[in-house]
């Protein structure tokens, strides 16, 4: 962090659209974090960032890097989302959640502190179950979901196929409510 910025975690808006159509791109293009194997534009990627609310139990919460002053608008570090499990009516008490960093945050607590707001907010939702799948191998993804409560259930064998190699997804599940 510089000498004086501050993190601010807030909901994400349109005004967001080309900053996290670029972080996310990183992870296309350069892991097999993601099974998205084309990078998008941001007009692709908009209809993604408006299926989520500020209030709900869909949410897309962002982490931006500021420097003080009134009118200051800083650097995107990352993003945290809940969004739809399953498209059954059955699953809507559980939700999917993710945390995508920018290459140089790692390590700064950003994904914790995301993942921490995300669960305050989603606290006063009806919701039962979090899931969340993880390309391996991914250790501080795996040290940051176990930190927030989530158990390992599984493992999706050879899963995706991404740069010519296939690759395991480990889920996870966190109990929401009693």
């Amino acid at each position: 962090m510089a000498d004086g910025a501050e993190i601010l975690v807030r909901a994400g808006n349109e005004g967001d659209l080309e900053a996290l159509t670029s972080l996310y791109n990183h992870y296309v293009r350069e892991t097999p974090v993601t099974f998205d194997i084309e990078p998008f534009t941001p007009e692709e990627r908009r209809p993604w960032l408006l299926s989520y609310r500020e209030d709900g139990p869909y949410r897309l919460l962002v982490a931006e890097e500021r420097e003080p002053g009134p009118d200051a608008r800083g650097r995107i570090l990352g993003y945290a989302t809940s969004s739809r499990f399953k498209p059954k009516a059955a699953y809507d008490t559980s939700v999917e959640v993710t945390v995508y960093l920018a290459p140089d945050a790692g390590g700064r607590g950003i994904g914790t502190l995301l993942y921490k707001r995300l669960f305050e907010a989603l606290a006063e939702e009806d919701l039962h179950r979090a899931y969340a799948g993880i390309t391996v191998p991914n250790e501080a993804s795996e040290r940051l979901h176990r930190r927030f409560g989530f158990e390992y259930v599984g493992t999706y064998t050879e899963a995706g196929r991404k740069f010519g190699r296939f690759h395991d997804v480990r889920r996870f599940e966190k109990r929401l409510s009693p």
